[in-house]
């Protein structure tokens, strides 16, 4: 089984303590986020394939990174760095700070470790294609020789997202826009050129429509990827977690709205302010990253 930690919200950012409290416990509790129904997950040696980790800084991270790797635990990290302006990513980290972490984290654990996030690619007065073409360059090369892919997607404008655009829009004064699908395409052509020029390929995470002109499907949660870093191939259920995905299947230990990084555009989060409560009220020594109420079901 592989363990995704997640894509729902930041572990390696801000749940750092209660991952190794529920590694060394050897199992964690999750909320299905459609049933409501309870599930136990073991994270001991004999369940658990490998880790894949997702954050925006891995920074506070890193000695529980080494932790799980002297336990012989193969990961990978998926590290977003887009370098949005503040009205788009309220609290992120610099961008040359992540490329650090980055560069780290292959030169630590090795070259297919780590996997640049350059995603979700939002369109906006702030970001129109041409800033992305000039700021996805200069990325590159600074991720050049530490990075073998790229991960791109554009942002997924479900009602939530829409709504707190929106409301960054009124605040910040700008425009923004879901591209049609050709826009989409020749943007993303451009990106995968870049990459190509810079040593690495360029992926598209579940738009499949998108798949094209240099650039290929993404496997986000990818067994030859963990097998390569394990030193042995790892069988992993073809299943992905979502539909039009090339994912392997894994079960996340994450939980929606306890992300404070402030995203105007994240998909995992109603709101900031309720985000910042969740990570204000959890609890490092729980079995769940943030406890549900006590009457809801179980489940296996």
């Amino acid at each position: 089984m592989i363990i995704s930690a997640s894509y729902k919200t930041d572990i390696p950012a801000f749940y750092g303590d209660w991952f190794m409290a529920r590694l060394r416990a050897g199992h964690c509790r999750t909320v299905n986020p459609y049933g409501r129904q309870v599930q136990t997950i073991a994270l001991d040696r004999g369940s658990v394939d490998g880790f894949v980790f997702w954050t925006r800084n891995a920074g506070p991270f890193r000695g529980h990174l080494e932790a799980v790797a002297g336990l012989g635990q193969p990961f990978v990290v998926h590290l977003t760095v887009t370098g949005y302006p503040r009205p788009l990513d309220a609290a992120t980290i610099d961008p040359g700070n992540a490329i650090d972490q980055v560069r780290w984290l292959a030169r630590t654990f090795g070259g297919r470790v780590p996997v640049w996030r350059y995603d979700p690619v939002v369109i906006s007065s702030l970001t129109p294609p041409a800033w992305h073409r000039r700021n996805f360059s200069r990325l590159a090369r600074a991720m050049s020789g530490s990075v073998d892919e790229v991960v791109l997607s554009f942002a997924q404008i479900y009602r939530k997202t829409a709504r707190n655009m929106a409301a960054a829009a009124r605040v910040f004064g700008f425009d923004w826009h879901d591209p049609d699908d050709d826009e989409k395409r020749a943007l993303l052509a451009d990106l995968a050129a870049i990459a190509a020029d810079h040593g690495f390929a360029a992926t598209v995470c579940g738009q499949p429509n998108l798949v094209g002109a240099g650039i290929g499907e993404s496997r986000c949660i990818d067994a030859r990827r963990l097998g390569d870093v394990a030193g042995d191939a790892i069988a992993a259920d073809a299943r992905p977690h979502r539909k039009n995905c090339g994912c392997r299947a894994s079960r996340d230990i994450g939980e929606y709205d306890t992300c404070p990084h402030g995203c105007a555009y994240c998909y995992a989060v109603n709101g900031r302010t309720l985000a910042k409560e969740r990570y204000r009220q959890h609890d490092p020594g729980s079995d769940f990253l943030f406890a549900p109420p006590s009457n809801i079901p179980q489940a296996n």
